[in-house]
């Protein structure tokens, strides 16, 4: 749902927030089963096997972690639930009282993909995918708002409130 305000914009998003990878939950899960049989080999078993156990727990550990930081920056940047506050060359993503601040530099572009936007750089890489919103018309008036270009008629649709 869209508000307009004094400045700008308050977009309530619609999607869905991003689901955690199930697969990384059952990873971390047989890491840990591992490291508690690690400790027990360490006990029971001759020294040779537990430092052999102890080197593939730690090996474990290496790859979850590089499969973690790779699945967050692969999140970083999708926003498709929370509340958008947008003004002219800024937007305040608000999901769930965390909020963080986006400000278009002078070589980012705003674009309109279907009913998502995606703002990219001068280097067309993509920095966001914010999508979620009730209506194409929700998408096109947060564009025009971010670009700073004044609402007309085919934003004429938009519900406005004095709230």
């Amino acid at each position: 749902m869209l508000k307009l305000t004094d400045e700008g914009a308050k977009i309530t998003l619609q999607g869905q927030p991003p689901a955690g990878d199930n697969g990384m939950f059952w990873f971390g899960s047989a890491l840990l089963v591992g490291a508690v049989a690690v400790a027990m080999a360490m006990s029971i078993l001759p020294e040779r096997l537990a430092i052999g156990a102890l080197a593939l727990l730690i090996v474990g550990s290496f790859i979850f972690n590089n499969k973690r930081q790779q699945h967050k920056k692969a999140m970083s940047g999708k926003i498709s639930s929370g509340i958008l506050w947008v003004r002219t060359g800024e937007l305040v993503h608000d999901n769930h009282g965390k909020r963080e601040s986006i400000k278009l530099t002078d070589g980012d572009k705003v674009t309109l993909v279907g009913s998502k936007l995606q703002i990219i750089d001068a280097d067309n890489v993509r920095k966001y995918d914010i999508s979620g919103f009730e209506t194409l018309q929700e998408a096109q008036a947060t564009k025009a708002i971010l670009v700073g270009q004044t609402l007309n008629k085919r934003h004429a649709n938009i519900k406005m409130n004095s709230n």
